[in-house]
């Protein structure tokens, strides 16, 4: 009967749409920024616990953050969920987004609670990934070339070409990626090495999860994405070997927030509690997708990346997600890496 009261309840919400403006209580709007393949499921399954219509958007993090940053003065979305929390943390800092605080934060992992806490409860974590790279095993051992260990090795003549990445203005995980390299190798040195990496990079993607499927499809030989993205190519038979850089690695705290002004307040925070929770959190295994869920529990996926043998570093999130040090290093990256001549 359950199942039954919902679908009928979004077909009179859908009738409505046609023929009304838009009611705040019939309907939510989502920008998404996970994969097509998580975001649909995770707005189905809300639809039919609640009965609320949802009208989703899926595009990159960083261009979701530009979106709702010009909206600002008649914001069109509600809710902003998933993609790297940096772009959240800069948003919370500019008060493009509002404060809540879930009872639900006493079921999450520490990590989600501190994303929370940084943010004044303007974002909380929803999920966790570490950052890596990955190649084409085949394409490897045709070319008879050593398998890349470490971010050194991706910067190679042998891989001339053959690298792709996001785009860091585009994309949370690129942005990540930059992040994290300063924090390893130290800021000048990781600009010559973002330098020497120009010269084997093949395309700058918009979003950050594509140069894993570039390198399924053998389109490219190495990709530096998160390693679950890499991980859900394996798990769909690719010839994929999924690398932790020997270097040290930063990660990422998918995040959601709250859009300030909100025309449809009360379904946002419905959504907001409902994808806290194990069931919804859960959703990301049948889609194939290999994060680390914030709640304590929700299922990992077995082929999510093991943070206990990864060399992660101790990123710091409130520095990198900051309005000015995000701004500063974007525009050193588009200065003295991405007006370079390929």
């Amino acid at each position: 009967m359950t199942n039954l009261k919902s679908v009928t309840l979004a077909v009179m919400a859908a009738g409505a749409f046609a023929s009304f403006p838009a009611r705040a209580a019939e309907e939510l709007v989502v920008y998404c920024n996970v994969q097509e393949e998580w975001c649909r499921p995770m707005v189905t399954a809300f639809e039919k616990a609640t009965g609320i219509k949802v009208l989703m958007t899926r595009k990159s993090v960083g261009e979701t953050y530009a979106q709702i940053k010009a909206e600002a003065a008649n914001p069109k979305a509600d809710i902003w969920w998933g993609g790297t929390g940096d772009p959240h943390l800069q948003a919370a800092e500019e008060g493009l987004t509002e404060p809540y605080k879930s009872p639900k934060l006493a079921e999450l992992q520490p990590w989600a609670v501190k994303q929370a806490e940084a943010a004044k409860y303007r974002t909380v974590g929803v999920y966790a990934g570490a950052l890596g790279f990955s190649y084409n095993t085949e394409e490897l051992a045709k070319r008879k070339l050593a398998a890349p260990k470490c971010w050194a090795d991706l910067t190679k003549a042998d891989f001339k070409g053959e690298v792709q990445v996001a785009n860091p203005n585009a994309s949370g995980t690129s942005y990540n990626m930059l992040a994290t390299l300063v924090q390893v190798m130290g800021e000048d040195k990781a600009f010559d090495y973002l330098k020497a990496l120009h010269k084997n990079v093949n395309q700058y993607t918009k979003a950050g999860a594509a140069p894993a499927r570039a390198v399924a499809t053998g389109e490219s030989m190495v990709g530096i994405t998160f390693m679950h993205d890499a991980v859900t190519q394996v798990v769909e038979g690719a010839p994929v070997k999924v690398v932790a850089p020997c270097e040290g690695t930063g990660y990422e705290i998918g995040s959601m927030s709250i859009v300030k002004g909100a025309k449809n307040m009360a379904n946002a925070k419905k959504w907001y509690e409902w994808a806290l929770t194990p069931e919804a959190q859960g959703i990301a295994v049948g889609a194939k997708a290999y994060q680390v869920p914030s709640n304590k529990a929700a299922p990992t996926p077995a082929q999510a990346p093991k943070f206990a043998e990864i060399k992660l570093i101790d990123y710091d999130f409130v520095k990198y997600g900051s309005t000015a040090e995000r701004s500063r290093l974007l525009a050193k990256w588009d200065k003295e890496v991405g007006a370079l001549p390929k």
